[in-house]
């Protein structure tokens, strides 16, 4: 395992140069933020976005996300050009020697909560999710209404896509995700790029969208669509600790031994009702996921991928990205650090 940090690029209220004094930080998490959705990424451009990080003493290791064009989720005609352009932004990477890509598969929205800075007892602020404040939001306006999606959709646009998708259920979203993954798959093999599938977050249906990425049996169909070594998973103990069913270490153990873990996102999160949670500090103690058991399960199957602290809370009167300021993910760093090291000594 070697420890990264998410970084938004030049945008980044965070300079590259804090992340560098967290100990134990080796690799970035990143992306090009400008390239439109479905146009594919130039050598020249993520080229230019290593650079920068080299010059920190940094990696770029992981890039999060080259995001999927909603017209292959909803299997469009137009899907086998983008997949094409996806294709290319693969083998950019392959060339640069960035070995791992972190996307998602979630109509519409790739993330949802409805509260950025809820109040903790301590005095910090989290992310926070409930399904009945979701259901209260008129997405008549758009996505005006919605935390975080002010300027993403506007109310023609938005109800234009949710129609599209009322002829997409559940099994021919796994369809489109099956065709995408047994073109890119192959591309991503050759390039020596694996692949990591982020799970849906929240792990379950919102807005009548169907969501297949939330549960154990999912990855393990996920990664058996096309069994291939590169296509695995990123393992989300915050997305798929959102689930009271999910048994988050013996999901760990088990993707682990079939060698389909390629990338690690860890945070905590604290279940509070149905479909309704926040995020806590990284420690164990302070929500409902065993990060030590994960980490031992990650440990003990052999991964050696990138890993970073997810989300964290505002603390110490930091303002920033809701989610990514500096502080608590840096605490969440130093955390997992020593779960590892605390593991590998047991041995």
């Amino acid at each position: 395992m070697y420890l990264t940090f998410r970084w938004f690029g030049a945008a980044d209220p965070i300079p590259l140069a804090h992340i560098r004094q967290i100990p134990g930080i080796r690799g970035v998490v990143s992306a090009l933020y400008d390239v439109p959705v479905g146009a594919p990424w130039s050598r020249e451009q993520l080229e230019r976005l290593g650079r920068d990080i080299d010059a920190a003493g940094l990696t770029l290791a992981v890039v999060e996300s080259i995001p999927v064009h909603e017209d292959i989720k909803l299997g469009r005609p137009t899907r086998d050009r983008l997949i094409a352009n996806y294709c290319e932004s693969v083998r950019a990477m392959g060339e640069l020697g960035i070995p791992v890509l972190c996307y998602n598969f979630m109509p519409v929205f790739d993330w949802m909560r409805t509260e950025l800075a809820m109040p903790l007892a301590d005095g910090s602020t989290a992310l926070a999710y409930d399904d009945r404040a979701l259901r209260a939001v008129n997405l008549a306006h758009g996505t005006s209404d919605l935390p975080g999606w002010a300027a993403t959709y506007g109310p023609g646009e938005l109800q234009a896509l949710l129609a599209a998708y009322r002829d997409v259920d559940t099994e021919r979203l796994w369809d489109h995700l099956a065709y995408f993954l047994e073109r890119v798959v192959p591309v991503a093999e050759e390039a020596r790029v694996r692949m990591a599938i982020h799970p849906d977050d929240p792990p379950w249906s919102i807005f009548g969208l169907p969501r297949i990425i939330c549960r154990g049996p999912d990855l393990e169909r996920l990664v058996g669509l096309v069994d291939r070594p590169a296509n695995g998973v990123t393992f989300c103990t915050g997305s798929l600790g959102a689930r009271p069913d999910n048994d988050l270490p013996a999901m760990a153990r088990r993707l682990g031994e079939m060698g389909r873990i390629h990338f690690a996102h860890c945070r905590n999160v604290r279940i509070t009702g149905e479909h309704q949670f926040h995020e806590t500090p990284h420690p164990s103690a302070c929500g409902g996921v065993d990060l030590r058991e994960v980490l031992r399960a990650l440990h003990d199957t052999g991964f050696t991928g990138p890993m970073r602290p997810d989300h964290g809370r505002m603390i110490w009167g930091e303002r920033g990205r809701p989610g990514y300021g500096l502080y608590d993910r840096a605490l969440g760093a130093m955390y997992l650090q020593g779960l590892w090291e605390g593991i590998s000594n047991d041995q």
